[in-house]
């Protein structure tokens, strides 16, 4: 039973006569009276090969889910864009790129023409016809349209992983990008863009970046995430539309970054006078203690660790140790920043402790992590316990990566620790807990157990 579930999902709609295979599928039923092909739609693929019949079958399979969904859609914006998209993908199906019929007569060559009209010829349908003949025309969408385009359609596989906090700050960024331009350009349709928008954009950053007089107001970075969201909102569009030959107005613009600032790190002894000093963090809820200390002694990221759950404490291991990984529960997801984000740390010092008092991890702060370093940050501030203005709650990660250098404790050991890629061929799972831990000792700050 299960094998024949598998080759019906690899092979529906497809249908074999003679050795040579066919596209059938029903036309659903409510839009049975708008397709003329209706009540199935049935295509001869020209193959005895099943590999060339199942990708020719997935092209066709989803220029009519674009079709029939441009049927249904309720508004004119989305129906010309499925209805493109999916004259895009018939054409794709029979080995002809999409070219509206303009461009058709202006480049195509006779040859070109030639094979289309054979074909529409053998087929006689006018969904072929429209397809290679280039009967629908580009949709004019504004950015605004195009924007909710990129996030529906073309980048929805970007957010699995990502919980809901996660998927919230991916698109504010991408957002906030469209609306400097909409508000700066106006909500243009994306086929009428000049490089001159563009440049205008870009100025628009470079006055706020580098102004001629006075102290620039925003860094390089800011000003490269908006003309850089701006450039692939572009690209990502028209190749979505299948125009991938489309010049991009946004490219080559960005911004120097000769120098990022980088948060300095807390001098030791300012951690070890001040921060674990009995009395510094006492009047801090328990579980933004139970962070801060966890930081001096992880050097994992505070995002890391108050999005700990209950099961990647292991504090039973022969080895007690945090598992820093994605979070895989459907209803509660997370993704990590890179892959070698993930890791296992040991639990040493003040950070053991912690996790004893803290088995659970830190459910207040779970998905809220903006909230939590803003708060953290707050009371370091109200109390004088930052060395200087630049130093913020993330400084005791550069801490950390400080006191392995000073250590002379081996890089690799050090990359795996932060959660840093290693730029060689690794082998092997990179040492034991075991190791690490006995490693990770040589540095451990001695800790008045009263202030956990």
């Amino acid at each position: 039973m299960t094998r024949k579930r598998e080759k019906n999902s690899y092979d529906r709609f497809l249908q074999q006569r003679l050795g040579n295979y066919y596209y059938k599928r029903r036309v659903p039923a409510e839009v049975a009276d708008a397709d003329d092909r209706a009540p199935h739609v049935r295509i001869a693929l020209k193959t005895d090969d099943v590999t060339i019949a199942r990708a020719k079958r997935d092209a066709l399979e989803i220029a009519d889910n674009e079709f029939w969904a441009s049927l249904l859609s309720g508004s004119n914006a989305a129906i010309a864009q499925r209805l493109y998209s999916a004259a895009v993908k018939r054409a794709q199906a029979y080995g002809f790129s999409y070219k509206p019929v303009a461009d058709l007569a202006r480049d195509a060559s006779r040859a070109d023409i030639v094979d289309r009209f054979e074909l529409i010829n053998e087929r006689t349908q006018p969904a072929v016809e429209t397809a290679l003949l280039g009967g629908v025309s580009r949709p004019n969408a504004k950015v605004s349209e195009a924007f909710k385009t990129y996030l529906e359609q073309i980048v929805p596989d970007e957010h699995m992983g990502k919980s809901a906090f996660q998927k919230y700050q991916w698109k504010k960024v991408k957002q906030r990008a469209v609306n400097n331009f909409v508000e700066l350009i106006g909500d243009k349709a994306m086929t009428e863009i000049t490089r001159d928008d563009a440049r205008e954009l870009y100025d628009h950053w470079m006055k706020r970046i580098a102004p001629k007089s006075g102290r620039a107001t925003h860094s390089p970075s800011s000003g490269n995430r908006d003309v850089g969201n701006m450039r692939v909102l572009y690209k990502a569009y028209f190749e979505y539309m299948g125009d991938h030959e489309r010049k991009n107005p946004f490219d080559g613009l960005s911004f120097s970054e000769k120098r990022k600032k980088t948060r300095p790190p807390f001098p030791l002894e300012w951690i070890t006078d001040t921060i674990l000093k009995p009395g510094s963090l006492s009047t801090m809820n328990s579980e933004g203690r139970g962070v801060v200390l966890a930081l001096i002694e992880t050097g994992a990221r505070p995002s890391e660790l108050c999005n700990l759950t209950p099961d990647a404490i292991c504090l039973e291991a022969a080895i007690p140790h945090l598992k820093i990984k994605p979070r895989e529960d459907p209803d509660d997801p997370r993704e990590v920043k890179t892959d070698s984000s993930i890791r296992e740390v040991p639990l040493v010092g003040v950070a053991l402790e912690v996790f004893k008092q803290h088995p659970n991890g830190f459910p207040r702060y779970r998905n809220k992590e903006n909230h939590m370093s803003k708060a953290l940050n707050k009371y370091f501030n109200a109390r004088a316990l930052f060395p200087s203005p630049d130093h913020k709650i993330y400084s005791f990660r550069h801490s950390f990566e400080d006191r392995m250098k000073d250590a002379n404790l081996h890089d690799d050991l050090r990359r795996l620790l932060m959660g840093h890629a290693i730029d060689r061929p690794t082998y092997g799972s990179g040492g034991s807990l075991e190791w690490k831990r006995d490693e990770m000792l040589k540095i451990a700050l001695p800790f008045d157990a009263s202030i956990v």
